[in-house]
């Protein structure tokens, strides 16, 4: 049996102390975390930085690394930095070195990093290496060139190599959620349908339970299967909760792909030992005939500016829409008069937030809200045409009436300066995976060791 602590769905986001004492009193094998995902955006991927705060990193990493010493196994992180990219690694490796310094201990760290060359990808394509997954955009050799980060995601096998060096940590780049679970119990022998099946499942902690905040969970791997047992008082896993999650972040509730094959739990059955725990049996692993990894990368997509403005009067709140309509024809046509610019150089976004601000003319739960925000998003091929553009606006979100005959209003700034400056913006232009020979071929692992 191989028994894995899980001590929530992040680093960073928490979780429950006591929660993981009595995980560490149970006697895992290895202690396993996420280090983030894609689901705040491209911009961090893109600038290769975390989107969680270096000081919630650092105490929450601090007493794992204290949990791993006490426990006596090794700590495993993927996507380090939540976005994967080798400065994010960097990142958390330098965070691990103050810990040790700070802590006096030695730690034997295994580094794995993800990220890609444009030319080892470009290459990739020429080679016929590159395969779409849907949807994906078209690529070409120059969209490659401009990424400015490009990772891809390791398995399994990276992981169980990082481990294989003995290191007390190892932190990854951009991995799959599951791998740094499924790791362990593959390297052990346990049920390779039940291995990868358990870490989908123990991915985001104790989301699959009932109490999600909780985080803390343990899930124990075997020759049949697996069971998972939320660690907090307050949750409870059912086989409902627990079967559940293989719809979390995947599109097929049977069917996960991974590096180097897929899991199919058609087969799978749940049940419930006791009141807290859900035992798995019957799930399978299918290997593919080639070894896969997919690839994530960002480029900037322009610079944007962003206002806000506030509408309460109940004529413009039931014809907002219009209202938005017209100042957008406006803006466009005078942008198009005073500056020396194409209709390709720039874009105008007005976003109504409290109606349809989510889905735009998908919405279909529409009604007459008390007050509705006003997005307006200029994204523009330069910062100054961005903030150019945005002071365009300006007057038009402040007093733009809906007819010549109506007098002139006057809405709401919640600031000022009413236009904010976002900087360079990104897109996610990949959706892809690359075939290698070798699962180690787009990785490489470095062991280090810190602090004294």
């Amino acid at each position: 049996m191989t028994r894995v602590l899980i001590p929530s769905g992040a680093l960073g986001l928490g979780y429950d102390k006591a929660a993981l004492e009595r995980g560490i009193a149970a006697g895992p094998d290895i202690i396993a975390i996420d280090g983030g995902s894609t689901d705040s955006g491209p911009s961090y991927l893109g600038r290769g930085v975390s989107k969680y705060s270096r000081a919630s990193t650092r105490v929450e990493w601090q007493g794992l690394i204290e949990a791993r010493a006490r426990a006596g196994v090794p700590l495993v992180l993927g996507t380090a930095g939540t976005c994967g990219a080798d400065s994010a690694v960097d990142w958390l490796v330098g965070i691990t070195r103050e810990i040790a310094e700070a802590t006096g201990q030695r730690l034997k760290i295994a580094v794995l990093k993800s990220g890609q060359s444009a030319e080892t990808v470009v290459q990739a394509l020429r080679d016929g290496r590159i395969m779409p997954l849907t949807p994906a955009p078209d690529i070409d050799e120059a969209l490659i060139e401009s990424c400015t980060n490009i990772v891809a995601l390791a398995g399994a096998e990276q992981i169980a190599a990082a481990l294989a060096t003995g290191a007390d940590i190892v932190i990854a780049g951009r991995t799959t959620d599951t791998a740094i679970i499924a790791a362990r119990p593959l390297s052990d022998g346990c049920s390779p349908g039940g291995a990868w099946h358990g870490a989908k499942i123990g991915e985001c902690g104790a989301l699959c339970t009932t109490n999600p905040a909780s985080g803390v969970i343990m899930v124990d791997f075997d020759a049949d299967g697996f069971a998972v047992q939320p660690l907090s008082e307050t949750a409870r896993a059912t086989p409902h909760t627990v079967s559940a999650h293989m719809l979390y972040e995947n599109s097929d509730p049977f069917i996960l792909y991974e590096p180097g094959g897929h899991l199919d739990v058609t087969g799978a059955t749940y049940t419930a030992p006791d009141k807290r725990s859900v035992r798995v049996t019957g799930s399978k692993w299918v290997p593919s005939d080639s070894y896969t990894v997919k690839l994530e990368g960002a480029r900037m997509a322009g610079y944007q500016t962003i206002s806000l403005a506030l509408i309460r009067d109940a004529h413009y709140v039931a014809h907002a829409q219009d209202w938005c309509d017209d100042i957008h024809r406006r803006t466009t046509e005078k942008v198009l008069d005073r500056l020396s610019v194409t209709r390709g150089d720039f874009n105008i976004e007005l976003r109504l937030i409290g109606q349809n601000a989510t889905l735009g003319e998908l919405e279909a739960n529409l009604v007459t809200p008390a007050e509705i925000g006003v997005l307006g998003i200029v994204t523009a091929r330069t910062e100054a045409l961005a903030e150019e553009i945005g002071k365009m606006l300006n007057p038009y979100l402040l007093h733009h009436s809906l007819t010549e005959e109506e007098e002139m209003p006057t809405f709401a700034f919640p600031f000022s300066p009413a236009e904010v400056q976002r900087g360079a913006i990104y897109e996610f232009c990949l959706n892809h995976v690359m075939r290698i020979a070798n699962p180690m071929d787009a990785f490489r692992l470095d062991v280090i060791e810190v602090g004294g």
